[in-house]
Parts: structure tokens; sequence; C-alpha cells
């Protein structure tokens, strides 16, 4: 017995004890392969998932690895059952896996046979594949390759894809790093996805994702479709990759509700290609409009369903998805695993925040009591209503104006879901408001003036939640969200977390209803930021200085 902070249990899940010496190594260790379910003040509770297991396998763990952890943190004895099936559960990624045969094209192979006689006996499986060829290996159509690695993994057998990728058309992109150069967890990550051929990228907001898909053209040296989630996105996209790389204007195009332009490098954004006309999906053409060579998913994370059934028919092209949390609301993280790909890089946003890439953060959660009145229209309301009762109640609004002024002089962004009180929120501060219905040109020009400190706050809705670059904003206010988000809720500390000039510290604020389900959903919205190591201060509004 050991005096570690892990006590492993016979049901797949760890408690880690986040007072311990250790916790944060043992944090960092366990967390390729262990998901964090519950994080309340002393013990978070992690799970060992077959998802997370393969997606270690994927990234070049090995189940001695992750046994090594498992016994080398652990308090007491590690029950020998657990070891035993992570050692068969990490075995199954890999024992079929989809080859380009010289003689009969795409074909799955079963390392053995018998698992390859198992699959192949379920309909789902028999669906997807062709003509038996020997006892090992099964015909496969190129266009089932998506699909095929879907079932195969709802089965519990994982195909590993080594069919290769076409390589596409060429074109000349070269990273011109001048004045600047990649980090090396940039590097790292780009040559991580490079080698596994297609796969995802997981890296804090502010860390530079942008630069590290970069780095991927410039490896393809090919046509590029650049996947985004809105139009602000895709022009920083444009903006980024003009300064960056050798891409002139010419050579990159924008696809979106605006402009329908497609060049060696086109950026669309998701919206445009969900769009439905008559049943139809009308802009799906972009897809073969080129010899694609690379596609590019930015914020992977929010893949809407439609897309996922596209990808499954590109499974030739070569796929990188980037994003700061695999962590889906929608629990389709296995789509992501089959068809975008593994997790090829994944780094923790502590050990960037140590090397100095991100500005280290300060999380407090203020908890406000609800008037007597609005208590009782909370108790009585149905409860679709209720969450909306509780995070947008006024009442939150004195707090929020007493942490700005306790910032005065800090540039602090608002951010909220509900536009009626982001409005009256906008009014109490003299501030302007971003919302959807915001022009993108009045967009563009508000976060300019607060990036060069003309506009100190800014009240935001969810817009603000990705792909939004505002260096110096060194304090942001949540006052509502998306129900339990975990994604969102590191999405909005990501809009503080670049770098500071002066390395200060970023504030991080998240008000909150106390005994209603703004409660409940805060805990679960924390989550992420807790697996990632950032605890949370709890503050009551009355104790609040300013």
């Amino acid at each position: 017995m050991t005096t570690g902070p892990l006590i492993v249990q016979s049901d797949k899940t760890l408690l880690l004890e986040v007072d311990h010496p250790g916790a944060e190594q043992a944090r960092r260790d366990i967390a390729p392969f262990a998901e964090l379910e519950r994080a309340p003040e002393h013990v978070h509770t992690y799970r060992i998932t077959p998802l997370a297991l393969w997606n270690a396998r994927a990234a070049g763990h090995d189940a001695e690895q992750v046994v090594d952890t498992l016994m080398s943190h652990s308090r007491y004895a590690v029950p020998h059952a657990l070891l035993v099936d992570v050692a068969e559960t990490m075995d199954r990624y890999g024992r079929l896996r989809l080859l380009d045969h010289p003689a009969h094209g795409l074909v799955l192979e079963g390392l053995d046979p018998a698992v390859l006689e198992e699959v192949l006996r379920s309909k789902k499986v028999s669906a997807h594949v062709g003509a038996r060829i020997d006892d090992s290996l099964v015909a496969v159509h190129p266009s089932e390759r998506g699909h095929l690695k879907q079932v195969l993994v709802k089965l519990g057998w994982p195909a590993e894809d080594l069919a290769g990728y076409v390589d596409g058309e060429s074109h000349l992109i070269l990273l011109e790093e001048e004045g600047w150069e990649l980090r090396p967890y940039q590097r790292h990550a780009a040559e991580s996805f490079w080698h596994g051929g297609s796969g995802v990228v997981v890296l804090p907001c502010g860390a530079g994702k942008t630069l590290v898909g970069a780095a991927a053209m410039g490896m393809a040296q090919a046509t590029t479709l650049i996947l985004v989630t809105n139009t602000v996105s895709a022009r920083q996209w444009r903006e980024e990759l003009l300064k960056r790389t050798s891409l002139t204007e010419n050579e990159i195009g924008e696809y979106s509700g605006a402009r329908k332009e497609i060049r060696p490098v086109t950026i669309a954004t998701y919206q445009v290609l969900t769009t439905r006309r008559k049943g139809v999906y009308a802009h799906l053409e972009l897809l073969d409009a080129r010899d694609w060579g690379l596609i590019l998913y930015d914020e992977v994370h929010l893949l809407p369903a439609p897309i996922f059934r596209f990808t499954a028919d590109i499974q030739a092209r070569r796929r990188l998805g980037l994003t700061a949390t695999l962590v889906r609301e929608d629990g389709m993280e296995e789509e992501v695993f089959s068809l975008i790909g593994p997790k090829r890089y994944d780094a923790p946003w502590r050990e960037i925040e140590s090397q100095g890439y991100i500005a280290p953060a300060d999380c407090v959660e203020v908890r406000v009591t609800l008037p007597d009145a609005e208590r009782l229209t909370y108790a009585t309301a149905e409860p679709e209503e209720r969450y909306r009762l509780a995070a947008a109640t006024p009442f939150k609004n004195h707090v929020v104006e007493r942490i700005v002024r306790g910032h005065a002089g800090e540039r602090v962004l608002v951010i909220g879901q509900y536009l009626d009180q982001l409005a009256e929120l906008g009014e109490l501060l003299d501030a302007p408001v971003v919302t959807g219905q915001t022009p993108v040109k009045e967009r563009q020009v508000l976060f300019e003036q607060f990036r060069t400190g003309e506009l100190l706050t800014l009240v935001v809705s969810k817009v603000a939640n990705f792909s939004l670059d505002l260096p110096e904003a060194g304090v942001a206010v949540q006052v509502s969200g998306t129900f339990g988000s975990r994604q969102e809720e590191a999405q909005r500390l990501g809009r503080i977390l670049r770098p500071k000039n002066d390395g200060r510290t970023a504030h991080f604020y998240s008000v909150v209803s106390r005994d209603t389900v703004d409660a409940e959903y805060a805990a679960h919205r924390q989550r992420f930021l807790a697996e990632q190591g950032y605890s949370y201060r709890i503050l009551d509004a009355e104790d609040l200085a300013g």
C-alpha cells in the first residue's frame, strides 16, 4: 500500500483526493484514459470508459502504461479484474483493420479470424461489407468505409483505419515563420496528426489551434476545405492564414451565406453546409467541388449531425478536427472518434499555462439568493421555465455591476444566454451589446475598439463562445448559459486565457442563483474545467467587494 492520491475501484471509477500533494501529477497521468464524472470540493470521481481507452491506444499509450499509472498512484491494491479488463478493452482496438489491399482494394482484416466472424454475423455490419475473400479478409466498398467504422465502434470492436488517403489536388502552402515560430506543442500536435493521417487535436482556447491547422496544411501541400462555426470565425481564419502562410487573397475563398467562393483553400461555415431547401442539402456539392487533400473541422465538438453523415462519405480525405474539449453533450463522441478519427494530441491546460502560453485563471462562483417573491414564482413555474427564471433574475444585474466596478480599468466581457437579460445589463453598465443580430461589420468594429482599449466593457451573447480573439480581455462574467454545457464553460473561460502583456491573472466569474436548477447546471458546466485542474472559489454575493 502506498500513500497515493487515487482510489481505484472495481466498477472502473477512480477517486482522486484533490488536496493530496501528488493529485496534479495523477490528474495529468490519468487524463488520456479516464473521464471526469463529478467534481465536488475534495474528491473528484473519474471513470475509465472504453472510448477513452481506445483514444489512449490510438495516441500511442499501451495497456502496460495504463496499468502502471493506476498502480503507481493508487493508495490501495488495484482490483485485478479491472486491470485485466483494461488490458482486454485496449486490445480490442486494432484487432480489426481497414487496409488497402493490392489485389482486392479496400478490405477489412481480422487479425483474429474469430473476431471477424463475430462481427460479420451482425446484420448491421453485413450491410456495409462485400464478398468474403478468406478467413481473415472481407471486401469493403470505399463508400462504406465511414459507415462500417461507426458500426464497429458501437459493437465494441473499433477498426484501425490504415487504408491510407488520396493526396488530393496539390497546392503550394508554406508557413512563413518571420518574427514568430510555431510553439513546440503546436509543432508536436501537427506532427502527431500527420503521422496518424486523420484525427483530433485538443488544445486550450487561446493556445493557437489555427496555427496547428496552418502547419497541417503546410505538410499536406494540397487544396484544403476548412469548416468553421460562423462567418466571423471564417474571416479570422482567413486573416491568420494570410499573415502566417504564403497564401494570397486570391487563393482563399469564403463559402458562407454572404459569399460563394470556391478556391484552393475554401473556408465554409457549418451553417451553410447544413442548409436544406425542399429536403435537399443544396450546398453539399462543395464537398465534391474540388479534389480536396485536407479537410479541417474547427470546433469539432460542435459538429452538427448532418456533417457526420457527409464525413462518413469522405473517409479517403485526410481530416483534422480542432477543439478545446472533446466533450459533447449529445453523446456523439463515438461519431467523432470513428469518422474524424481518434484523439492524436491533447495538451493539458495547466501544462501550457505553466509554460507561459496561456494566462493563469482565478475562477469564482458567485451565489445569489433569489428574493422571496421570485422564489415563489420559481417554485410554482413549469419545469421548462425554471431555468430561465433562475438564470435571468434581475437580481443578478446589480451583482454583475459590482464585479465590473471591482475591476475598474480592466477589459471585462459579460456573457449570457438571454437577449432581454443582456439588453438590461448593457443599459445598466452603459456598454454595447453584441448578439447574433448584430451585423458582422458592427461586431468587428466593437471587437476592435475593445482590443485597443477604447471600450472597456462589452456585453456578449453566445456568439462570443467561439473563435473570438480578444487577447487583452482579463475578466469574464457569466450570467447565464446553455443549460449544463461543459464545452461552453471551457469556451467562455478561453475568451480570457490569452497571455497578458503584463503577465496578470485572468478572472472568470459565474453568477449563479442558489437552490435552483441554475446551481445544478453550474455544477455540471464546471466538470470539464475541474478535469483540467481549475477549481472554483465559492463567494456569496453579499461578500462581494465593490
